[in-house]
């Protein structure tokens, strides 16, 4: 079982050559299902980085086995090794990854991308820094807009039968009691109306998506994204490549925008910085509809939501997890009390 027992001076051999002396591992980041350490270097070789982060499967045992049921470690792993150098968004550098396909251990040496800041879900982010988000989007989503490559990968989370809908459908329905046990005093009555009623339409939903498909991230939300500061850093890169996926890309946009700046803000920005994501992505030959685009951006609303019932309910419980769900559920049910996005179902 990989965890920082495996970390020994004999891998760090096979990672970066002979000679190399490693601080201990300090962890860093609320990562819930993966567990992410910063290790400091010495090397003879000018080219080995002086810090590196290392990801590994979560210690706790509940957040563990999820990451193996829901095939999080095996798509990130996989991602790294197979899609990463086919788009242009910013991401931490992979020096090494290790998965093992029986057991679905793996092991990540990724790049250090300090000073960058990480974002928080809880307190939300400015207005700038909603931009650089978004119009980063436009570098994973272009490349591979439209592209039936992505067909044949056949780890990549995908719905696009009415059976998985309905088994998304029947898990969003059973986890809504334990939920809202814990979740229900964050709500105001209409979210909690909205959360329990979408839950029957959930299928619908699924089918209703917009078919224009293409590689999305899946949980691109704050928290897994590191900003640039004063300091340095790049001006924003993305991190937790744990659900990829094959899908429309106009949900990473939604479920961004839903949860990183407080309702308030959003309804004030949103629809410019729609307009700043249709006019990036034009460099990739793709050109939107803005009207549709909106009506689908509507629609995608509910992704915000369905992710925190569903993750909220399989990880190890913490404090700083009920904060961070509580935040996510909240602000997606009012995104999509303000945009109608009931009625488009």
């Amino acid at each position: 079982m990989r965890d920082l027992s495996s970390l020994t001076p004999a891998f760090w051999e096979q990672v970066f050559g002979p000679g190399v002396l490693t601080g201990d591992p300090d962890r860093i980041g609320e990562g819930m299902i993966g567990a992410n350490y910063r290790v400091t270097i010495e090397s003879p070789r000018a080219d080995v980085p002086a810090s590196v982060v290392v990801k590994l499967p979560s210690p706790g045992e509940e957040s563990r086995a999820a990451g193996v049921a829901h095939r999080t470690y095996e798509r990130e792993a996989k991602f790294y090794m197979q899609l990463a150098g086919t788009v242009d968004v910013r991401r931490p550098q992979c020096h090494w990854v290790e998965f093992d396909e029986s057991t679905h251990d793996f092991v990540l040496v990724l790049e250090d991308l300090a000073p960058a800041v990480p974002g928080n879900q809880i307190s939300g982010c400015s207005v700038d820094e909603a931009a650089r988000a978004v119009v980063e989007l436009s570098k994973l989503h272009g490349p591979r807009w439209g592209d039936p490559a992505l067909y044949d990968v056949d780890w990549l989370q995908r719905r696009t039968a009415r059976a998985d809908g309905e088994l998304l459908q029947a898990a969003y329905q059973h986890l809504m009691t334990p939920f809202l046990a814990t979740y229900a005093k964050y709500f105001t009555t209409q979210q909690h109306d909205l959360a329990k009623a979408f839950g029957s339409r959930l299928a619908d939903w699924i089918d209703g998506r917009s078919t224009s498909l293409t590689l999305g991230h899946g949980d691109y939300r704050l928290d897994n994204l590191l900003f640039g500061s004063n300091k340095g850093g790049p001006p924003v890169a993305v991190v937790d490549w744990q659900t990829p996926n094959h899908g429309p890309g106009v949900v990473d946009v939604s479920y961004f925008l839903g949860a990183a700046v407080m309702p308030e803000v959003r309804r004030s920005i949103e629809g410019g910085l729609v307009d700043e994501y249709i006019v990036a992505i034009r460099a990739y030959g793709v050109e939107l509809d803005r009207v549709t685009f909106l009506r689908e951006y509507a629609h995608a609303s509910f992704a915000g939501l369905v992710m925190a019932v569903v993750a909220s309910m399989v990880v190890t419980p913490t404090e700083r997890g009920e904060a961070m769900f509580a935040a996510m559920a909240t602000r997606a049910a009012q995104h999509a009390l303000d945009l109608d996005a009931y009625d488009t179902l």
